[in-house]
């Protein structure tokens, strides 16, 4: 590779093949920060490189908080930023469209739509789905556990603060459910409250999922959900199919 990148590209492999200590040396960072909190306590995942660095701190923090849109759908959630009611600090949530949901849709429709508004770098977006490598701006995505596996992004509301602080620079970060307005709590307090929430009433797998996902999803899910269970654990899901066959047989049986 470092010879092809001499003579067919002309370039430097020294400024294309980075070792970590000469990247750190130049200023440069890792890409990603895989941020937890009461919203993600199974992990998350941001390009902290594709933060606008004009909302990023001196220290090299960003830091937001901003009342909470809640949407189920990507479509509604287009239509809302269309129509203006998403807002300069706000924080646009995208809940209900993990494996289980929709197969973990890919929403670069929302990230770019946030691109070219004039105050979309003041916009965060937090969400159980995905993004592809495209997404610029603050979005958190690949919220664990998703909302439709008991996950407490699928008990938020509309106007619940939500805080968010990612370190670009030692490489860490929260997303925390904080209150509402005029009555904060501690993320530990905020935790407590989403416990004690039911999920939004629409929350609800896509109904034109086919099979072959639903299948997908439901062993990630045994495996351990969007983080534990990218690769299947087959000892986990043979055993929890055995325990499930076990109870059937010893079920009492029940006459027509």
């Amino acid at each position: 590779m470092r010879r092809r990148l001499r003579e067919m590209d002309g370039s430097d492999p020294d400024d294309v093949i980075v070792a970590p200590d000469i990247a750190r040396s130049r200023g440069l960072t890792s890409t990603l920060v895989f941020p937890t909190g009461n919203l993600a306590p199974k992990g998350a995942v941001i390009k902290s490189t594709a933060i606008d660095p004009s909302v990023v701190d001196a220290d090299g923090v960003y830091r937001h908080i901003g009342p909470a849109k809640v949407f189920t759908t990507e479509r509604s959630a287009i239509e809302a930023i269309k129509n203006g009611s998403i807002e300069a600090g706000d924080v646009l949530v995208l809940t209900g469209c993990g494996p289980s949901g929709t197969g973990m849709e890919e929403t670069y429709q929302l990230t770019s739509a946030l691109k070219y508004l004039p105050f979309g770098k003041r916009v965060a977006l937090v969400t159980d789905a995905r993004f592809s490598g495209v997404s610029a701006g603050a979005c958190i995505g690949h919220v664990g556990p998703e909302a439709l596996a008991g996950g407490p992004i699928g008990r938020l509301r509309d106007g619940d603060l939500i805080q968010i602080e990612i370190d670009r620079v030692r490489l860490e970060g929260t997303v925390d459910f904080v209150g509402r307005l005029g009555a904060p709590v501690t993320p530990e307090e905020g935790a407590a409250v989403l416990a004690k929430r039911t999920p939004l009433a629409d929350l609800a797998p896509d109904p034109d999922l086919p099979d072959d996902t639903r299948l997908w999803a439901a062993l990630q899910s045994v495996s351990g959900g969007a983080w534990k269970g990218v690769v299947y654990d087959v000892d986990k899901i043979i055993e929890v199919i055995e325990a499930g066959k076990k109870a059937l047989a010893l079920s009492p049986q029940v006459d027509a």
